[in-house]
């Protein structure tokens, strides 16, 4: 799959800004043989007085900026064009048992960005709760599948949880979104992290997009109108990562594309930094992930 991505997101200021630094995570990944970004640009509105770009320790792109003249509103648009392969979904059945990935995942030397040992640990959005893992865990036999229960508990958000706008806040924890069952991606991602890290299973955090017009005769996914999150689950050295997307009971695919992966949503917020003023301010996103016809 081709696409056009187009991401416009804007703060308007009720007191002026005196100067701002962010640090943007707007560019789509690349990875080979699932993922290549084509074309990127980003405009800033107003123009920053320092513009640097880079990358974190997950491979994930960075842009830091500082915008030193009073603004009333800060604009940030993105444009890309992401070429997305369709990767096969292993057999769930065919997977390690949940012990022999558990086990593995503790014996593992590996420190680099894709290890399972970063996705293994309490983080700092994802702390361990008992509850969630008494509850994901009885979809779990230590003789089961890793994949295939991984799937199973996939479906259960999405039955047992309530997909609503506007219930939780950016800084809702897993333990509220549990408790409440209802929010939205990001909500239903930290809590299956949540509980596959509290049994073991190492579990990191993708955030990305969803194409906004869906096939003929399929209906239109929940969270293709911003941006949207999901979960990989370490399956063992041979299947490594898996996404799976809880929002929509869905293993990821060619109509999930990815801007970064970490241990958590504060690991790849979009945006984050420090302003200086004394005012509230308004936020709006708006994406478009579009098709391209060959």
């Amino acid at each position: 799959m081709l696409y056009d991505i187009r991401q416009t997101t804007t703060y308007s200021y009720q007191v002026p800004v005196r100067v701002v630094r962010q640090v943007l995570r707007m560019t789509p990944a690349d990875r080979p043989g699932h993922q290549h970004v084509i074309a990127h640009m980003l405009d800033i509105d107003p123009e920053p007085a320092e513009l640097e770009r880079g990358t974190d320790f997950f491979g994930n792109g960075l842009t830091w900026l500082t915008v030193d003249q009073p603004h009333d509103y800060l604009s940030i648009t993105t444009r890309s064009r992401v070429e997305v392969a369709s990767t096969p979904l292993p057999d769930p059945a065919a997977t390690l048992f949940v012990d022999e990935v558990r086990a593995m995942a503790m014996e593992q030397h590996d420190l680099g960005p894709g290890a399972a040992v970063h996705g293994l640990f309490p983080s700092r959005a994802v702390p361990l709760d008992p509850e969630i893992t008494e509850w994901a865990g009885t979809s779990f036999r230590g003789d089961r599948p890793v994949l295939e229960a991984g799937l199973e508990l996939m479906q259960r958000i999405k039955a047992d949880f309530v997909y609503q706008p506007g219930a939780t806040r950016v800084t809702t924890s897993p333990h509220e979104a549990f408790v409440a069952k209802k929010g939205v991606c990001q909500d239903f991602a930290q809590v299956m992290i949540c509980g596959l890290r509290g049994l073991g299973l190492p579990a990191r955090y993708v955030s990305g997009y969803l194409r906004t017009i869906p096939p003929e005769g399929q209906p239109r996914l929940e969270g293709a109108d911003a941006t949207h999150a999901w979960v990989e689950i370490w399956c063992g050295p041979v299947a490594g990562w898996i996404g799976l997307d809880p929002t929509n009971a869905i293993p990821a695919c060619d109509d999930h594309i990815i801007l970064a992966v970490g241990r958590d949503y504060a690991d790849v917020a979009p945006v984050d930094g420090v302003i200086v003023t004394s005012g509230d301010h308004l936020l709006s996103v708006g994406v478009d992930v579009v098709p391209v016809v060959r």
